[in-house]
């Protein structure tokens, strides 16, 4: 009872923060924005992958060489022969993964306002384009409409649509006939949003460039870079995702919480990857979008150990669950379990989940680290079978293995938990 009164004041304080953070209309738009990116993520990368066949070609022989070898080696002379044209899909998707973005942002945010949606992203596109896009030497430079803009383009995306909504809250607006077209009182009505945007954010833009010889997104990533490092460090990003676990035990989606920042962080490190493998560089960052895959993986907790377990309990109800949860979970969707298991408000398997993520992160981080196996350069889609989604973000079969052996740290860290809970459960006589 004392335990259970314990849990009541915790749930009390902790889950109307976190509803309220989960609720709050600027990081419902980051994460809601992020996701009209993400098609034309995945097919761009698939064009990355046509262009980076995995063979490598100072291990090669001919004379010893298979077919499949010498077909990956013939596809390898192709692609590095015609590489600008192969990767131009790339470049317009992935590369343009920041401009999609803060169009995403400020359409979601202003969806939320009740504002003409498509307008708001139009004018936050524009002007990311204009601050994001310096000319080089009579070339325009499009290095920030990428990866490195992220950031960027959650700033711009953001305040954009919060000065449009000035405009409207305030009713500054040209009054016209009702005899007036709709579509032409849109277009003057937005006249003025779209000037005073502009004049703000170049002019902020000029200003750097003149005081500082950076352009805006420049000096942005040099403040940002501090805060970037603790939740790329393994440290801070061990704390968020653990943060974001233990709001799951209170019945709250964590993960819908954490998600802005773990899942921007981890496409801006696999866009990173990507760029040094375009340039025949070594990849180095290891805080990528694979290690958000594999602090996710089964779901939250990583519960697809459990689930496993589950299926050859003496517990029929268990066995059921189990069952009816393995598919999901193997895509990384685990509700049925967190919430008809459940573990929610679970003293004895709250140990498990949130261990098991830190386990199988502090093991693919030095894995990835010592070589052992291949870094994220991809970026998969979301809700993929795990496996597929280990090859898809790397294409290193090896991290096929690997995260099939997570599973099975995930069934060892649970199985002590999960016996106590099975025990108690049939001394109940159920």
């Amino acid at each position: 009872m004392k335990n259970s009164g314990m849990v009541e004041k915790l749930n009390g304080i902790l889950s109307p923060l976190a509803a309220k953070l989960g609720n709050q209309r600027h990081l419902k738009a980051i994460s809601n924005g992020m996701m009209f990116g993400l098609p034309f993520i995945v097919i761009g990368s698939f064009f990355l992958i046509v262009a980076n066949p995995s063979i490598n070609m100072e291990q090669y022989n001919p004379e010893t060489a298979n077919f499949f070898m010498k077909f990956l080696a013939a596809w390898k002379e192709f692609s590095v022969a015609n590489y600008d044209v192969i990767t131009a899909p790339y470049n317009l998707t992935m590369g343009l993964i920041g401009l999609i973005s803060a169009f995403g942002i400020a359409y979601s945010l202003a969806n939320e306002y009740k504002l003409n949606a498509a307008m708001n992203g139009m004018i936050a596109t524009v002007v990311y384009a204009m601050v994001c896009t310096p000319v080089v030497e009579g070339k325009i430079d499009l290095n920030y409409l990428g990866t490195n803009g992220l950031f960027v383009a959650i700033i711009i995306g953001l305040l954009v649509v919060e000065i449009c909504r000035w405009f409207e809250v305030k009713k500054i607006k040209i009054m016209l006939p009702e005899s007036v077209p709709p579509m032409v009182v849109v277009f003057i009505n937005t006249l003025i949003p779209l000037l005073v945007n502009i004049v703000i954010f170049y002019g902020i833009n000029i200003l750097f460039l003149a005081t500082t010889k950076q352009i805006f997104p420049e000096a942005i990533m040099q403040v940002l870079t501090p805060a970037t490092d603790i939740a790329g460090s393994l440290g801070g990003f061990l704390l968020i995702v653990t943060l974001g676990n233990i709001l799951w035990l209170f019945g709250i989606n964590g993960s819908s919480i954490i998600f802005p920042i773990v899942f921007t962080l981890g496409i801006t490190q696999t866009g990173f990857n990507a760029e040094q493998l375009a340039n025949d560089e070594t990849m180095t960052h290891v805080m990528n979008l694979q290690m958000f895959r594999i602090s996710v993986m089964g779901g939250a907790g990583a519960t697809l150990g459990l689930v496993i377990l589950m299926m050859t309990s003496k517990v029929r109800e268990y066995r059921t669950i189990g069952k009816l949860s393995i598919i999901p979970g193997i895509c990384s969707i685990n509700e049925p379990v967190i919430f008809g298991l459940p573990i929610v408000f679970n003293p004895i398997l709250a140990i498990p989940f949130l261990v098991t993520p830190v386990v199988n992160l502090l093991l693919t981080y030095f894995a990835q680290k010592f070589g052992w196996i291949g870094l994220g350069f991809i970026i998969d889609p979301s809700f993929t079978p795990f496996f597929a989604q280990a090859y898809l973000s790397s294409m290193d079969w090896r991290n096929i293995i690997f995260t099939l052996g997570l599973v099975i740290v995930s069934m060892i860290i649970y199985y002590p938990f999960f016996k106590v809970m099975e025990k108690n459960r049939l001394s109940q006589g159920k």
